[in-house]
C-alpha cells in the first residue's frame, strides 16, 4: 500500500443489483472461477458483491490488502452479530448456537486459544511424525489389499485425518462414521435447518463423550481440557462442545479435502509430479505451493466492520460485511510471479490460505505435516497411480463450503 494518502472511494458501487452474486461455484479443482479471475485482472483491491440474500458485501481480492485487514482490529469475526455476512442460509446456525473460538475476538478468542496452542507448536506436532506414518501406511496398506479401482476420498483421504484427529482429542474412532456423516452435512447442507440438525447430532454426541471422559478420563486433548479447564471454570461445558466440536470437523474435512485436490493437482500437471517425483526433498515447497493454489477454504475469511475503515482508496463503513478470498489473493501477480500457474519449485510461503494475524489457523503445522507425509507415502507406494475418470467428470462441491470432492475414483 501507499503511504500516500488515497482518494477514499465511499460509495464504490452504490447499487447492489449492479454487483455479482458471490460467492461462484468451481467449474475446475484447481483453476479459479472466471468472475474470480476478472476481479482479480481488474486489480481493484475490493469488489463490491451482492450475497445470497441481497444483502451487498465486500470481497477483498488483493493480495496485501487482504492481510492488513486480516490483521485489523477494527474488523470482527463474531458470526452471531446481524452483520456478519453469511454465505448461505446455512451460515446462520452460528448465530443460534454456542460459538467457537474462532467466531470470537480477542480478549475472549486469545484466552480460549491460548488453552490450546500447546498441542498444535511445531516442536509437538513434530512428535506425532511416527504415529501419523503408522496412521499413512495403515491406511494405503487396507487401500492396496482391496485392490484397484478405488475411492481415494473414503479409502485414504478421510480416514487418515480422522484417525490423527481422533487420536489427539481422545475422539474413540469406531464413532468416525457417525461423526464423518454429521460434519459433511453440516458443511454442504443446502438448507439451515439440515445445518442445524447435523449440528445438534454433533453437539450431542460430544457432549456425551465429555460426560464418559469427566467420569473415565482417556489419553487426548479434550480429557486434558476437562481437567484444567473445565474442572477450574475456565471453560463451561457448552464451550467445551464447541471447541471439541471445531477441532474434530476442521481436523479431518480440511486435510482430507486438500489431499484429495492435491492428487487431482499433480496427477492433471505430470511435470510437477516428475519434478516432485525425481526430488522428494522437493515435498515441503509443494505443499506450499498446493496449499496458495487450491485455496479449499476460499470463503473462511468473513468479517464486519465494527468502525469505519479507510484502505487503498475504499471506504468500508461500519456494519459493512467483508470476506477475504483466499483463492483471489493467492493468485496476486504482484506477490507470485505468473500466479496461475502451479510451480512446486515457487516460494508460496506468503499465502493466506490458513489466515493471517490472531485467527491464523491453529492447526496449521499439523496440517502441513500430514499432507507432507500422505502424498510422500501415496506416491513412493503406489507410483502408477492415475485417476480414473477425467478430471472433468470430477462432481465439485459448491463456492460456499469447504472446496474438494465427496469422492475421487481412482486406480493403478
Amino acid at each position: 500500500m501507499s503511504d500516500a494518502a488515497p482518494t477514499v472511494d465511499t460509495a464504490a458501487p452504490p447499487r447492489t443489483d449492479s454487483a455479482p452474486a458471490f460467492p461462484s461455484d468451481r467449474t475446475c479443482p484447481y483453476r479459479l472461477p472466471a468472475q474470480y479471475t476478472r476481479f482479480r485482472d481488474e486489480a481493484r483491491p475490493m469488489q463490491r458483491v451482492t450475497l445470497f440474500d441481497g444483502r451487498p458485501a465486500w470481497v477483498v481480492t488483493r493480495h496485501e490488502t487482504a492481510r492488513a485487514l486480516l490483521a485489523d482490529p477494527r474488523l470482527s469475526s463474531d458470526r452471531s452479530h446481524a452483520s456478519f455476512p453469511a454465505l448461505s442460509p446455512r451460515f446462520r446456525m452460528f448465530r443460534e448456537r454456542q460459538r467457537p473460538f474462532i467466531a470470537l475476538d480477542p480478549p475472549e478468542h486469545t484466552a480460549k486459544r491460548r488453552m490450546l496452542i500447546t498441542e498444535f507448536t511445531v516442536k509437538r506436532v513434530k512428535s506425532m511424525r511416527a504415529d501419523i506414518e503408522r496412521i499413512v501406511h495403515g491406511c494405503l496398506d487396507e487401500m492396496l489389499a482391496a485392490g484397484p479401482p478405488a475411492d481415494l476420498v473414503s479409502q485414504f483421504a478421510l480416514p487418515v485425518p480422522s484417525l490423527v484427529i481422533c487420536q489427539l482429542l481422545g475422539v474413540p474412532y469406531e464413532d468416525r462414521e457417525r461423526f464423518q456423516d454429521a460434519s459433511r452435512r453440516m458443511v454442504q447442507s443446502d438448507t439451515a435447518a439440515a445445518a442445524i440438525g447435523a449440528r445438534d447430532e454433533l453437539d450431542a454426541y460430544l457432549d456425551g463423550l465429555i460426560a464418559q471422559l469427566e467420569a473415565n478420563p482417556g489419553p487426548g486433548l479434550l480429557s486434558a481440557l476437562i481437567a484444567d479447564q473445565m474442572a477450574h471454570g475456565q471453560i463451561d461445558r457448552a464451550e467445551l462442545v464447541a471447541t471439541a466440536l471445531l477441532l474434530l470437523v476442521a481436523g479431518h474435512e480440511t486435510t482430507a479435502s486438500m489431499t484429495a485436490l492435491s492428487v487431482i493437482t499433480l496427477l492433471d500437471h505430470p511435470e510437477q509430479h516428475a519434478a516432485l517425483r525425481a526430488d522428494p526433498g522437493l515435498i515441503s515447497s509443494a505443499v506450499e505451493e498446493l496449499l496458495r493454489y487450491l485455496a479449499i477454504a476460499d470463503v473462511g475469511g468473513g468479517r464486519f466492520a465494527k468502525a469505519d475503515i479507510e484502505i487503498d482508496g475504499f471506504l468500508i463503513k461500519a456494519g459493512d460485511g467483508v470476506l477475504i478470498s483466499n483463492a483471489i489473493a493467492n493468485r496476486d501477480g504482484a506477490v507470485f510471479a505468473e500466479p496461475d500457474a502451479f510451480d512446486i519449485h515457487r516460494s508460496a510461503r506468503h499465502h493466506i490460505s490458513f489466515g493471517f494475524g490472531v485467527h491464523q489457523c491453529l492447526g496449521q503445522n499439523l496440517a502441513r505435516l500430514e499432507l507432507e507425509i500422505v502424498l510422500t507415502a501415496l506416491f513412493e507406494r503406489v507410483p502408477t497411480l492415475r485417476l480414473a475418470v477425467p478430471v472433468d467428470q470430477l462432481t465439485l462441491r459448491p463456492g460456499t463450503t469447504i472446496q474438494g470432492v465427496n469422492e475421487l475414483p481412482v486406480t493403478w
